[in-house]
């Protein structure tokens, strides 16, 4: 009864079009070329080709803009859309037929002709805290510092330690690690989805629960991106679908879509099912992570998309609409 309410719930937050009863003669699934990225590609590549063993399933490696932009700070270059833009354009294009995305890349808003063609099951959301001298965030001494290239995350570690300096870091697990011996830090702050996708889950000396950091939109998830008109690949994809995974999910972009954000935004948010009851957290931040601005509301998972909206709508009444007014310099 609960998967069955789960599924009405999701099916009503992603309008579906119409289906033909057959199958693709091939999938070309698009996706970075990173490590990460291939790790969780080739998850999909597999499954796909265990469920369909007469229909070649292949990945095609695309080059995105966050993938050349090593170096600069996602705040300063927009964020959201950096890893997945180049995709979507092949895969509007016919070069490939499926694509492959960390859900936390995904904007708020999908571009006309693409649809979220399934949300697979939910990796673990929580962030990781790695080093080589201390065994918890705690231990670290007052004017200790710690690596992480995201905004998110800096707000909240400063929230938490006001005391300690955050250092902007970039680049994949092998580089951040590398950096954190050379600029002498004193942990880093990684998902443990990622962490544990490349079989490094025994790195993190802790993880940290969402009442101390909360997650990214869609943080751990994967989505799986088609073409609208692409009848037989979204119907191959369809057993995919988490629907816990997608009624949490949708209240998380729902948040984000109703703040505009992109990673330029320190905004986070945590969707989560148990029964017949969602449970979703919120917060918008400044800069600084002095005012952050955090909530819980809960209702039915077929409420995922007004949920979300409405947290959002509650956070901005709050004072989220002065902090992202300035962040924005503009009236929000």
């Amino acid at each position: 009864m609960q998967y069955l309410r789960l599924k009405e719930a999701a099916l009503q937050t992603h309008r579906k079009p119409k289906t033909e009863n057959r199958k693709p003669s091939f999938i070309r699934i698009g996706t970075r070329g990173s490590a990460l990225a291939l790790a969780q590609a080739g998850l999909v590549q597999k499954t796909l080709q265990d469920r369909y063993p007469d229909i070649p399933v292949e990945l095609v490696i695309i080059k995105t803009t966050g993938d050349k932009l090593k170096d600069v700070p996602l705040a300063q270059v927009g964020g959201k859309g950096l890893f997945i833009k180049e995709i979507e354009e092949a895969l509007l294009a016919g070069e490939v037929n499926l694509a492959v995305h960390s859900l936390k890349d995904m904007p708020a808003e999908i571009p006309d002709g693409l649809m979220l063609g399934a949300v697979p099951l939910r990796e673990d959301c929580r962030d990781a805290f790695l080093s080589n001298r201390y065994g918890s965030l705690s231990e670290i001494p007052s004017g200790g510092r710690i690596g992480t290239g995201s905004l998110r995350r800096r707000v909240q570690l400063l929230h938490l330690r006001p005391d300690i300096e955050v250092v902007p870091l970039r680049g994949n697990v092998d580089t951040r690690l590398k950096k954190m011996e050379t600029l002498g830090l004193d942990g880093l702050i990684l998902a443990a989805a990622g962490l544990k996708r490349l079989g490094l889950g025994n790195l993190p000396k802790a993880f940290l629960s969402e009442t101390e950091m909360l997650p990214a939109v869609g943080q751990g998830a994967l989505a799986l991106e088609v073409r609208v008109d692409d009848a037989a690949v979204r119907e191959a994809i369809a057993f995919l679908d988490d629907p816990a995974t997608r009624v949490a999910t949708t209240a998380e972009r729902a948040f984000l879509a109703r703040l505009e954000g992109g990673c330029m935004v320190p905004v986070a948010a945590l969707g989560q099912v148990a029964g017949d009851a969602l449970t979703f957290t919120a917060l918008i931040s400044d800069l600084e992570g002095k005012n952050l601005i955090k909530d819980t509301l809960h209702g039915a998972p077929e409420e995922a998309a007004s949920l979300g909206a409405r947290l959002a709508d509650m956070l901005l009444n709050r004072g989220g609409r002065e902090i992202l007014s300035e962040i924005y310099g503009r009236p929000f």
